[in-house]
């Protein structure tokens, strides 16, 4: 395993997927019956910011310290933070009032999960896979598998619940990431067409996210938004440029509150106004 995301939690990329996520969650949460989530790439669950690999970058004080920091958020990024914060706090052994931990998607969306909802949560790595197992033991709403999260797409859809979401999030440290998940989706769909179905994707460089963006519409016919920002200027070979969040089967005015707060996290995450953002349907 060459990817640690203990070096990178709580960093822009991070605070513009949860808040992506959150929204989603929001948005199945209008029905009283229960949905499935299922999560393919689940990590350790949360990480500690105090730890050595955490403090070596210190990426989260460019990403969810910002946030913290910032008065009078938009009333999504308002619920996030404090989702964040409680978290926390549960997680948290010591009387510290400093945010120590920052939770990966999977505790963000159990902290949503009512009685009537459940989750499944595949990591491939047997070390995250035991920390991840650990955290969720006797837990009746998840249940947590040591596999290939994009075989989890075939293992378990569709779910029983006729309604949810799956969160595609590869670390990406493989070169054919991208065409993995092109030859994964259909599958997915047509075991769950209805599904909502998010795909986090790092921008380092604009044209493979075009390529990306024109193979994505020609292989798949439910409709498709992309969210992207990016916090340097996208032609910089050094660095994680910014992020994008391909959305299929976004849901009911999920676009109107992303853009709302798209404006806010540009200029809060943004490294010298040099960042962008872009919302939209691929068309």
């Amino acid at each position: 395993m060459n990817y640690s995301h203990l070096y990178h939690a709580g960093n822009f990329a991070d605070v513009i997927k949860h808040i992506v996520l959150l929204a989603l969650i929001k948005s199945l949460l209008r029905k009283t019956n229960g949905f499935f989530y299922l999560d393919t790439h689940a990590g350790a669950g949360f990480y500690d910011l105090f730890s050595v690999e955490a403090k070596k970058n210190k990426e989260y004080e460019s990403g969810i310290l910002k946030c913290l920091n910032k008065k009078n958020p938009p009333e999504l990024v308002k619920l996030y933070l404090a989702c964040i914060k409680r978290i926390n706090n549960r997680l948290s052994q010591s009387s510290i009032a400093s945010l120590q931990y920052y939770p990966g998607s999977p505790l963000i969306a159990h902290y949503f999960l009512r009685e009537q909802d459940r989750m499944i949560l595949t990591e491939i790595h047997p070390q995250e896979y035991q920390l991840l197992k650990k955290h969720f033991s006797n837990d009746s709403l998840a249940s947590i598998h040591l596999m290939d999260g994009y075989q989890g797409l075939k293992a378990f859809l569709p779910p029983k619940e006729r309604r949810g979401l799956i969160l595609i999030d590869p670390p990406f440290e493989r070169p054919n990431e991208f065409t993995t998940i092109l030859s994964m989706l259909p599958i997915a769909l047509k075991r769950f067409s209805t599904g909502i179905m998010a795909i986090w994707y790092p921008i380092k460089d604009r044209p493979p996210i075009e390529r990306f963006h024109r193979q994505l519409k020609k292989s798949i016919q439910q409709p498709i938004l992309t969210i992207e920002l990016s916090i340097y200027p996208e032609n910089s070979p050094l660095h994680l440029n910014g992020c994008g969040m391909a959305v299929i089967n976004s849901p009911w005015q999920f676009e109107e509150e992303m853009r709302s707060v798209l404006p806010f996290l540009k200029e809060t995450l943004s490294l010298h106004q040099d960042g962008q953002c872009r919302i939209g349907m691929l068309k």
